[in-house]
């Protein structure tokens, strides 16, 4: 068995101070150019481990939808900038200087280097990801309130440590200097440490301190779930990876597909699957229903990345709003390069945006919407 199909089964199904904070702009995604659809899969390999079992039977159709098919009644756009409203505010709170550190000049240093790094913008699509999950199970969004800061801290913790110099060595970030650049890389490891234990804190305490009721099983299996994710079932591990894989890229056939989706799976992938996960956990879904979500939020994760791949290669620094071409400098290789260009990336990124929405079918359409939307979301994005 192969290493994505063994990394796969080992998961299961797939298994107040300054505010740095900017207006979250939540433009609706551009459509990309139609292409004309491909009989069979590129990528037969992947296919075969990703599709839901009922899918290869044929009992849920592949082919992507267009935006407009579920757009009645639903405004993303106003659901997305309100969440992301929402959780940027939990988030400032939850990173205010306490009371007590006011005299404490490191704790200061600290804290602003965590500010910046979080407060910063961004799309938030892992923290709505965790609320969308939790609605769609029939929960109330308030009780992933803390699942939801806490994967956006374990999600800026990865940003701060992958830029660093003995990383990806890059100085932009969301476009501004990464945190290790404005503060010193001292500074930028201990903020990234800190994020890390805070999003736990956060997730220990976070139901009590807001009142929300939300039953202790269930808050200990979010735990466990993002712990996976954030360390050697996830971001550490894919990061390892990857780094094993630079200076490779150039050289056919060293780093296979497989290999390919080994890294982004874990390195990737798998926060935004435990964010959804963990927000369909604290809204009482069942074990189906955390499994279709589970499903559902692995392909998306893969899908963010074969973006990520295309536009790093399609667009400039200025419009990303982080360094282009990087993963070219670094010889890694990439879903257009291993598949043979960006149309046949693009294409691949087709069919997880249908796997994906094939697994909200049979669900009702008002509490499937925001997941839907989110994922096309993901497909179009410009940056």
């Amino acid at each position: 068995m192969d290493k994505l199909a063994s990394c796969c089964l080992r998961h299961g199904a797939l298994p107040s101070s300054h505010n740095y904070s900017k207006p979250y702009n939540a433009e609706r995604p551009t459509s990309l150019p139609h292409r004309p659809r491909r009989r069979r899969s590129i990528i037969p390999v992947v296919r075969c481990i990703l599709t839901n079992p009922n899918t290869a039977k044929g009992r849920h159709s592949t082919k992507p939808r267009h935006a407009d098919e579920f757009s009645s009644g639903f405004d993303f756009e106003q659901y997305l900038t309100a969440h992301a409203k929402s959780v940027h505010e939990a988030l400032d709170r939850a990173l205010a200087l306490p009371a007590r550190l006011e005299h404490e000049p490191d704790h200061h240093w600290l804290i602003e280097s965590m500010r910046y790094s979080v407060l910063s913008g961004g799309k938030r699509v892992r923290p709505v990801l965790a609320i969308a999950a939790c609605e769609f199970v029939g929960g109330d969004a308030a009780a992933a309130a803390p699942v939801a800061c806490a994967v956006e801290m374990v999600h800026a913790m990865s940003l701060v440590h992958d830029e660093m110099p003995c990383m990806d060595d890059d100085a932009l970030r969301r476009g501004r200097p990464s945190c290790h650049a404005a503060f010193g890389e001292h500074a930028a490891l201990l903020a990234g440490d800190a994020l890390l234990a805070l999003a736990f804190e956060h997730l220990a305490l976070g139901y009590a301190d807001a009142g929300i009721v939300v039953p202790a099983e269930r808050a200990l299996r979010s735990v466990a779930e993002i712990a996976n994710a954030a360390g050697i079932g996830g971001v550490a591990a894919g990061q390892l990876a990857d780094k094993a894989c630079e200076g490779r890229g150039s050289r056919v056939g060293v780093v296979s597909l497989a290999t390919l989706e080994h890294v982004h799976v874990h390195k990737t992938a798998r926060l935004l699957e435990a964010a959804a996960v963990s927000g369909a956990i604290v809204g009482g879904g069942t074990g189906a229903e955390v499994e279709r979500v589970r499903r559902y939020a692995r392909r998306v994760g893969l899908l963010f990345q074969v973006v990520d791949d295309v536009l790093d290669v399609t667009r400039t620094s200025v419009e990303l709003g982080k360094t282009a071409g990087k993963d070219l400098v670094a010889d890694k290789s990439t879903y257009p390069k291993l598949l043979g260009g960006v149309d046949k990336a693009r294409a691949y990124a087709d069919e997880l945006l249908a796997m994906a929405e094939a697994e909200l079918e049979g669900v009702d359409a008002r509490r499937a919407a925001p997941l839907r939307q989110l994922a096309r979301f993901v497909a179009y994005r410009q940056n």
